[in-house]
């Protein structure tokens, strides 16, 4: 619970009551390695911030492909942030590559939250502008970077989970295959 109020405390100051009242409204969930957190056509009905563990947010294509999306590591929320806001159902599978712990609250209690505290919504409200400039970023690296500038940036972007993930799903993440990948870290070396 400390890292949520840590995090919290980079963006926004809360009190000491305030605290103990956005900590109340979390609930901690375990996840097993492979087990999900959501998949596709569920509707996302939590917002989960990353306590300890490594999840990995997917599409399949026709073929059954994996097409990952996201990593979400400690200190970082997790979820369908458009299934979360609209109750529409999720095109992600989410699961755990690890163990996991997550903190999660739902959508009403998450708006009555920024209610009470309101505070907790310029705290969202950064949260939520950042995952939409890293999404734009994203699409745009897709398109006009090369897989050689794509991987460095992912290299900064998710620090030392290189040891954490099959190289596999880092291909996929970059949109090239396992291979390839395996050239560009040959030419780093």
């Amino acid at each position: 619970m400390n890292l949520l109020l840590q995090h919290i405390h980079q963006h926004s100051k809360l009190t000491a009551d305030e605290d103990t009242l956005v900590l109340s409204n979390f609930k901690t969930k375990k996840l097993k390695k492979n087990e999900y957190l959501l998949r596709a056509n569920e509707v996302c009905r939590y917002e989960s911030f990353i306590i300890k563990g490594c999840l990995k947010a997917y599409t399949l294509d026709e073929q059954g492909a994996e097409h990952i999306a996201l990593f979400g590591v400690e200190n970082w929320y997790v979820g369908d942030l458009y299934s979360f806001l609209t109750a529409q159902p999720s095109t992600l599978y989410i699961a755990a590559l690890e163990d996991t712990e997550i903190l999660q609250i739902d959508k009403s209690t998450l708006d009555k939250l920024l209610t009470d505290v309101p505070t907790m919504e310029r705290y969202f409200r950064i949260l939520f502008q950042n995952a939409f400039v890293a999404t734009q970023a994203r699409a745009i690296e897709a398109i006009s970077l090369t897989a050689e500038q794509r991987y460095e940036i992912f290299l900064k972007r998710y620090p030392n989970i290189n040891q954490r993930i099959p190289q596999y799903l880092i291909a996929s993440y970059l949109g090239i295959t396992p291979q390839f990948l395996s050239k560009i870290r040959k030419k780093k070396t």
